[in-house]
């Protein structure tokens, strides 16, 4: 056992003691630095989520906006009038004039009925006007002679009697002229004409076939009258009016149509609208929580159209008003509001 108030041991127990004390030093310092590297740890990932979170409520905002709210749609339809092509008299077509997909000017014949029966019409119509002309001239006579005689020589009757006939024959004249011009206008409408610009169309006609006064059996459309109608959901049309400024964009084709609204439709069927044989209101009982949003008719009228880019009714169009921007919802102005601190 070492003795106590030994010099030598006493220097050796410091040098041992400082030896310990400068391994316990780095040690003490590590164990100092665990905690703040931890903090900063947690202070990464509590900002991490934060961030991650503002970045998907934003996110989800702006899709909510654009699928929801903004004033677009992909649910479009090019629209066209056609006119419907039926004779105002019938008869066997003699002569087709046009072709399948032809384009026709307004009054350009189609075909022709064959015009022999209304010929003979018009003819047989001028020899009746004649006939009636002539006639008219003798009762007018006979009824002048009667009328310059005095009472001695004719009674007053006769008088009456023979201006009565010449007052029938007038009317006998101005009937025949009415065949008449029925007659020459029916020739006329032998020749089947174009009414409005356009293009023939699903044209099935033949020479041979015979045409029935008042049955569609051609048909042109109107290529003067496209438009576009745009089916936008019911969440959109607080920021669509009548009058403001559209694009339109065929599938297919790359360039960009311009129009203006020019009316939203008034009504659309529902269902529960349908009266039951009683004539009550027949209302399905069934309501999901899960609601489709209607989609009502915008009507778009064409103001500029690409020249290679043609126009054929029932293709689909992306439709979009005023650029799709539109009104934010109330709800997003608030969550806005509470991030940016802005009021």
């Amino acid at each position: 056992m070492a003795d106590e108030d030994d010099p030598k041991a006493g220097r050796s127990a410091e040098q041992d003691a400082g030896r310990d004390t400068g391994r316990a030093e780095p040690a003490a310092v590590r164990d100092a630095g665990v905690p703040r590297h931890g903090r900063v740890r947690k202070l990464l990932r509590f900002a991490a989520t934060a961030a991650i979170l503002a970045v998907a409520l934003a996110a989800a905002a702006v899709v909510w906006h654009i699928y929801v709210t903004a004033p677009w749609t992909r649910d479009g339809r090019v629209r066209v009038q056609v006119a419907a092509v039926a004779p105002q008299v019938s008869g066997q077509i003699v002569a087709l004039k046009v072709s399948d997909n032809q384009t026709v000017k307004r009054g350009d014949v189609l075909y022709t009925i064959d015009p022999f029966d209304f010929e003979i019409a018009v003819t047989q119509a001028e020899a009746e006007v004649r006939n009636r002309e002539a006639d008219l001239q003798v009762k007018n006579a006979e009824s002048d002679r009667r009328q310059a005689l005095t009472t001695l020589s004719t009674s007053v009757e006769q008088k009456q009697q023979y201006a009565g006939t010449a007052k029938i024959a007038e009317a006998a004249l101005a009937t025949a002229k009415a065949h008449l011009s029925q007659a020459r206008i029916n020739l006329k409408r032998t020749e089947v004409r174009a009414p409005v610009n356009g293009r023939v169309t699903n044209l099935l006609l033949r020479v041979g076939d015979y045409a029935t006064t008042g049955t569609v059996n051609l048909r042109v459309i109107d290529t003067d009258t496209f438009w576009i109608d745009g089916y936008f959901e019911e969440t959109k049309m607080a920021n669509i009016h009548v009058n403001d400024p559209a694009e339109m964009q065929l599938m297919g084709f790359a360039p960009v149509l311009k129009g203006t609204v020019e009316s939203v439709t008034l009504g659309i069927a529902t269902a529960s609208a349908a009266p039951s044989t009683q004539g009550l209101p027949d209302v399905d009982p069934v309501f999901t929580w899960v609601r489709l949003a209607q989609r009502v008719p915008v009507r778009i009228r064409i103001d500029q159209v690409p020249e290679d880019v043609p126009l054929v009714a029932g293709m689909t169009a992306t439709v979009m008003v005023n650029n799709g921007v539109g009104t934010r919802p109330a709800w997003f102005a608030d969550l806005s509001r509470t991030l940016t601190g802005v009021r």
